[in-house]
């Protein structure tokens, strides 16, 4: 007998393999789970799904907890494991032959991702670079499509995307995959599942972490063709060689563990680029939000 398991996403990427892989490498299906997938909508939300029961757990980030502890407010959500430990967005441009430096962005024209986490590291990796974000020309394109669309009408010179649409665009010829985020901020509690307390304490939140704890661990160690095999119903748009690139950069990125546990130095260094960006105001303790 199969109990029906409830996962809703916030966004939908290659990027978020560690969960995709549990489902479609039948790691919850051995442990009697059946996953029922959602993307959140405007209408149906994250916080409100969980609160209300209708989803049992969510792909989010550790931040989204942040504007409850800004308000004093413990949070009901919790975040208990992550997904993956670094930005996994990349810049794209037209192609070109000359090795990429970040500096070739300071008067240009580049689609950002305005979701407030890809905003805030793309803000901080130019810091870290010694680069003034005011002296990039960065364009709020709308959601990942409009995003998509405005790059490939010549909108912009550079695209801030995850994985795998910068790569798809490379497979088109549209643009040239030139850099990671996640090389030049290193490892930060970038995204994590998250659930309500009363969930957690569950048998069902018991198998579900077994399952999740052996699909990261095969995530790492197995072909990513065959992993794209296994996930290419979840992509009908992706080529298959491109799925496969994008899982295998993602393997090498360091953005994916064996180990799901949400790490304190990554904590940190999340801290760390919210602060920067005036986002929060002080350093909440780990626990504040993380189970």
């Amino acid at each position: 007998m199969t109990d029906k398991i409830n996962i809703m996403v916030l966004r939908h990427a290659a990027f978020y393999s560690p969960l995709l892989y549990s489902i479609s490498g039948g790691f919850l299906k051995a442990q009697g789970l059946e996953a029922s997938y959602q993307i959140a909508t405007p209408e149906k939300t994250i916080p409100a799904s969980l609160k209300n029961g209708t989803v049992h757990l969510a792909q989010l980030a550790v931040a989204a907890s942040f504007p409850e502890l800004e308000r004093g407010e413990t949070p009901e959500i919790v975040h208990f494991a992550q997904i993956n430990q670094r930005d996994g967005f990349f810049i794209a441009g037209k192609p070109q032959t000359e090795p990429f430096s970040w500096q070739q962005l300071i008067g240009k024209k580049i689609l950002v991702d305005h979701l407030f986490q890809p905003l805030a590291m793309f803000k901080y990796a130019l810091h870290k670079l010694g680069i003034d974000y005011q002296q990039v020309e960065m364009i709020d394109g709308g959601d990942v499509n409009a995003m998509d669309l405005a790059f490939r009408e010549g909108k912009a010179d550079y695209i801030h995307q995850q994985g795998p649409a910068p790569q798809q665009l490379e497979f088109e010829g549209k643009a040239q995959v030139l850099a990671a985020v996640g090389d030049v901020i290193g490892d930060v509690a970038f995204s994590s599942l998250c659930a309500t307390r009363a969930w957690l304490e569950t048998t069902q939140a018991q198998a579900f972490m077994v399952a999740y704890q052996q699909a990261c661990a095969a995530l790492l160690v197995t072909p990513a063709a065959e992993v794209a095999a296994s996930m290419q119903s979840f992509f009908p748009q992706i080529e298959f060689e491109v799925l496969t690139q994008t899982i295998a950069i993602y393997q090498n990125l360091g953005c994916w563990s064996a180990d799901p546990r949400i790490s304190e130095k990554s904590y940190q260094t999340l801290l760390d680029v919210f602060l920067f960006n005036g986002m929060i105001h002080q350093r909440y303790p780990y626990h504040a939000a993380i189970k």
